[in-house]
């Protein structure tokens, strides 16, 4: 049954789909360019026939795993702030971002290969992200948590530059202590 646009997937379909998606990413990030699409589908429990239905090329694979990761980051934001005061919130997120870029480094040669075909899957990455950090921000900063004259692009360029320095494969210690120096800078002195 081939989908309709505009028509919501069933939640067999939803759930298949995100199996795959999260496979994918777990396969790209351990295999690169080994991990196979009928592999992906064995690891996912699902047939070859409904991952080439929902993926039909390797690269729509690639691009939907990198868009599906990066969009669970985004909406975490949401979902942090209804759970958790500002604060605690952006904490949360920025750990969560590490757990991103981490999936990001994982899948550095398949994302190179997916952008030599002419395809930019980082296209509304910074967008999506600053819209999502600038949400906690203005958060904290209305309730009086968060310094209120930071911007989302400067928040966004130390958590990278911490990723970054933190090494490949990440050291997780090193950089939830430097996330932890950052955070110190965002909380407001009373």
């Amino acid at each position: 049954m081939r989908r309709i646009e505009g028509r919501p997937l069933r939640a067999d379909a939803r759930r298949n789909r995100d199996k795959i998606l999260s496979t994918a990413v777990v396969m790209f990030a351990r295999d690169g360019l080994d991990a196979t699409l009928d592999g992906i589908a064995k690891e996912a429990g699902v047939g070859p026939a409904t991952l080439y239905r929902n993926f039909p090329t390797r690269e729509a694979l690639i691009e939907a795993a990198y868009r599906s990761e990066l969009h669970k980051l985004c909406e975490a934001s949401d979902e942090l702030l209804a759970a958790l005061p500002p604060k605690e919130a952006l904490r949360a997120w920025m750990g969560r971002f590490l757990d991103y870029v981490g999936a990001k480094i994982g899948m550095a040669d398949a994302l190179r290969a997916l952008i030599a075909t002419g395809v930019n899957p980082y296209d509304q990455t910074r967008d999506l992200m600053h819209a999502a950090l600038a949400s906690l921000l203005d958060a904290g900063a209305a309730d009086g948590s968060l310094r209120s004259d930071v911007a989302a692009a400067d928040v966004a360029a130390g958590m990278t530059g911490i990723a970054i320095a933190s090494g490949n494969p990440p050291q997780r210690d090193l950089a939830e202590r430097l996330l932890d120096l950052l955070m110190d800078g965002l909380v407001t002195t009373r």
